[in-house]
């Protein structure tokens, strides 16, 4: 007989989040963890100096929630900006990190800054300043604006309206990543790794909107999780 611990795990995934520590967690944590309850799953918030391996074992997926600037350094750029870089400790653990989930298979959702490290990780860059290296943006900093999403098997086709907060976008994109939500001025706005179960990056934050495309993203990635116990 199954003990009962293992009985709530196979009906209630368990996400791990990573952030910059116990004390420093992401902005508006408790939306994530609604975000995360809502679609079925229970969540962690795992801070830089946790084993790898054993979070990694531990947790049935992943969110890398929003964040700083990456550091240019990490796609072997210099900045040409001024930038508000993310922790070092925070992205150095991450990327260990990801190397671990990755080599497991475990369902990933990276958002905003979760979405352009797990870029950086496959090898891709970086837009440093959206207005000053794209003449003719839209605004993407703090107003909404519709995305145009393609054919993919996480969300449905159409446009969108998303909440925007970011500077910063892909690119170049990294080995094996897939484009399939642009923004109507050509700015990537979400992607998925091929022949991948679940790994998706989102640049709008859909743990702080209630519709239904959001809530259709994190129910595909608990159910992923969940078929991954």
């Amino acid at each position: 007989m199954a003990e009962p611990f293992d009985c709530m795990r196979k009906s209630v995934p368990l996400i791990g989040m990573t952030c910059r520590g116990l004390g420093n967690l992401p902005a508006h944590p408790d939306l994530y963890r609604r975000a995360v309850e809502r679609a079925g799953g229970s969540s962690i918030f795992i801070p830089p100096g946790t084993d790898v391996k054993d979070i990694s074992l531990s947790c049935d997926g992943f969110i890398i929630p929003g964040g700083r600037d990456p550091a240019p350094a990490s796609y072997n750029e210099g900045s040409l900006f001024s930038l508000e870089t993310e922790d070092p400790q925070r992205t150095g653990f991450e990327l260990m990190l990801l190397h671990e989930i990755i080599r497991l298979r475990k369902p990933v959702l990276g958002i905003c800054y979760g979405m352009q490290l797990i870029n950086i990780f496959f090898g891709g860059s970086l837009y440093q300043d959206i207005r000053g290296q794209i003449p003719g943006s839209l605004e993407h900093e703090r107003k909404m604006h519709p995305v145009i999403i393609s054919g993919n098997p996480f969300m449905k086709s159409g446009e969108f309206p998303v909440n925007s907060r970011h500077h910063q976008a892909v690119k170049e994109t990294g080995r094996g990543v897939v484009v399939f939500a642009y923004a109507r001025d050509g700015i990537t706005e979400a992607f998925y790794l091929e022949e991948y179960r679940f790994l998706v990056g989102v640049q709008w934050h859909p743990e702080r909107n209630g519709s239904a495309l959001s809530s259709a993203l994190f129910g595909k990635f608990i159910e992923a999780c969940r078929d991954h116990q």
